[in-house]
């Protein structure tokens, strides 16, 4: 009973001095989060996006890229999709669906000696092309798959 109230005062203790940080102006929800690339995520287009991922439109195709993503997707709220590759010096890697109306899905900053392998679950309006695009080093590149995306699993 005395460590369970030990763990208690604790977590108040914790909580108190976060709250007071947040209402003294310490702590700020845009210093906490992680930097995003907002005009990328909010893009109409492919080429947009990539203007404001990766700095450039330009990007080439590569077999060293795996994409991972079911041909046929009966339920477009949650396709599931993998990215990976064994590229040297992968600092960046993206997702994006070309027919949504907002196609950069996801997009992530990878450290040095972090292995290039992103798994993770995206909406898609309907059926189109999912591109993966990687930075590594000065050059950009990518992969594409086309998943069809199915109503209610009886076609569409």
């Amino acid at each position: 009973m005395n460590s369970k109230r030990r763990v208690f005062l604790k977590g108040t203790l914790a909580a108190g001095t976060v709250g007071v940080a947040l209402g003294a102006g310490l702590l700020t929800p845009r210093s906490i989060l992680a930097a995003w690339p907002k005009s990328a995520f909010e893009a109409e287009d492919v080429n947009a996006a990539l203007e404001g991922i990766v700095g450039t439109t330009k990007h080439e195709a590569s077999g060293d890229i795996k994409i991972k993503a079911p041909d046929i997707a009966e339920n477009g709220a949650v396709v599931p999709i993998t990215v990976s590759s064994g590229m040297e010096g992968i600092t960046s890697m993206s997702i994006l669906a070309d027919q949504n109306a907002r196609p950069l899905t996801s997009s992530y900053d990878l450290p040095a000696g972090t292995a290039a392998y992103i798994s993770t679950r995206v909406k898609m309006g309907k059926t189109a092309n999912v591109i993966a695009v990687v930075k590594a080093g000065d050059k950009i590149y990518s992969a594409k798959k086309q998943v069809k995306v199915t109503i209610g699993g009886c076609g569409g």
